[in-house]
């Protein structure tokens, strides 16, 4: 343990520095602004931030979460995506080691948290995210052997397919849009970096999840059936739960029913 500790510290601080930069994402992709330029900067004031003010979490409590220059309070939002993908980093390190898989789920999982902070806030899904994430699953299956180019073809064909018919078939009966096709695309991505038979799981999970939450913010908040949630972070976490306990919990679930007769 003592010599794998530096690697995980290393990992969980690189998650969070990387965070840093995907909480540049959440805020300028939805407004369709470079990632890139200018450089960060106080949306209120517009102080350039300094390398001292962006040490992930570590300078929002150093700066009491607000900025250094108009003190503006500054979103709770930004370390907590830090600390996410922090964590997120670390777990995927102390499961996989310093692997490919680990490389390509490091990927995949900070365009999920990405995605997730966007959907939540603006209710879209970006395609410069998604779309890109397709094929970089796909390319993936081809140096990931557990994947396999077939598993992820199919899996991006199934996910996308699944929810394009989920789509269409409540557009039909109600005459209303009710699926973006954000969560379609989303799902297809999924598919290609996890292989198709993560499809179900992840349809099932973030179905039952999503319904639960919806249920339990209808009677608190007291709205009817036409409250809008967005889909996207039930599928991330649904996803994310597959990568780190899929296997677990499908096993699990198969014990459950018992010995077949005759077994």
């Amino acid at each position: 343990m003592a010599g794998t500790l530096p690697f995980y510290i290393f990992a969980f601080v690189f998650g969070a520095v990387v965070g840093s930069f995907l909480n540049v994402c959440i805020y300028r992709l939805p407004n369709g602004q470079s990632v890139v330029l200018p450089p960060s900067h106080c949306p209120n004031c517009d102080y350039k931030i300094r390398f001292y003010d962006n040490i992930p979490m570590l300078s929002y409590l150093l700066l009491r979460g607000k900025c250094r220059s108009c003190r503006t309070p500054i979103s709770l939002q930004y370390p907590l995506v830090e600390l996410i993908n922090g964590l997120l980093t670390l777990f995927l390190f102390i499961k996989f080691g310093p692997t490919l898989t680990f490389l390509f789920l490091f990927i995949f999982s900070s365009a999920l948290v990405t995605i997730t902070f966007i959907d939540l806030e603006h209710q879209i899904i970006p395609d410069i995210i998604s779309l890109p994430g397709i094929i970089i699953g796909f390319v993936a299956s081809f140096f990931l052997p557990w994947l396999g180019w077939k598993n992820s073809l199919i899996g991006m064909l199934l996910g996308g397919g699944s929810l394009l018919v989920v789509a269409y078939g409540y557009q039909f009966l109600t005459k209303k849009e009710g699926m973006g096709g954000g969560d379609i695309k989303l799902l297809a991505m999924m598919g290609a970096f996890l292989g198709w038979r993560s499809v179900p799981f992840i349809i099932f999970v973030a179905s039952l999840v999503g319904s639960i939450v919806g249920v339990t913010l209808m009677l608190v908040q007291k709205k009817d059936s036409k409250l809008a949630i967005p889909f996207g972070p039930f599928l991330a976490f649904a996803a994310l739960l597959y990568v780190f306990y899929g296997r677990e919990i499908i096993w699990w679930y198969m014990s459950l029913a018992g010995p077949s007769p005759g077994g």
